[in-house]
């Protein structure tokens, strides 16, 4: 893959405190006709971080139809971290201290190898259904990653 300029960070959208692994979401992306896990990086509860697809491979991370106009998956690096929802199944910012810590470190790393101008969450390659160039809550097609990640990560983008 060439010109990474972005990088998309996701949720693994499964329960507050559920241990996954890469291998996991892989076998849930293999049934999913994936030919393997769609993410380059996965961050675990512990803030371990496992390898997913490798950076040079394009992406399956950002499902564009019905979403924004730009290609994610050609130009980003994708990032899930494990959790993003509540023990009763809503959209919740799940992330322990170590996956907030080992995040930040890890989209820190991405930036110093890739000129990066966008770092974004999932919900944020909605379109925009009032074309006022901001993505609202209204027209988020999923929640995912359940926070909001520009202001939290935007001090890393190359300027």
């Amino acid at each position: 893959m060439n010109n990474i300029d972005s990088i998309v960070i996701h949720c693994s959208a499964t329960r507050e405190g559920q241990n996954v692994t890469a291998k996991d979401i892989e076998k849930m992306h293999l049934q999913r006709g994936f030919k393997t896990i769609g993410y380059h990086w996965v961050v675990k509860l512990d803030g371990s971080v496992e390898r997913g697809r490798p950076e040079s491979m394009e992406g399956a991370h950002c499902n564009t139809s019905g979403f924004s106009k730009t290609a994610y998956n050609k130009h980003s690096v994708g990032i899930c971290y494990i959790g993003g929802i509540d023990k009763e199944g809503k959209p919740k910012d799940t992330r322990t201290p170590a996956q907030k810590d080992a995040l930040h470190k890890l989209v820190a790393e991405i930036c110093r190898r890739y000129k990066i101008k966008e770092i974004i969450g999932h919900r944020d390659t909605s379109p925009d259904k009032n074309n006022n160039d901001k993505i609202e809550s209204w027209e988020w097609i999923k929640s995912c990653p359940c926070f909001d990640v520009v202001p939290e990560f935007s001090r890393y983008i190359s300027k």
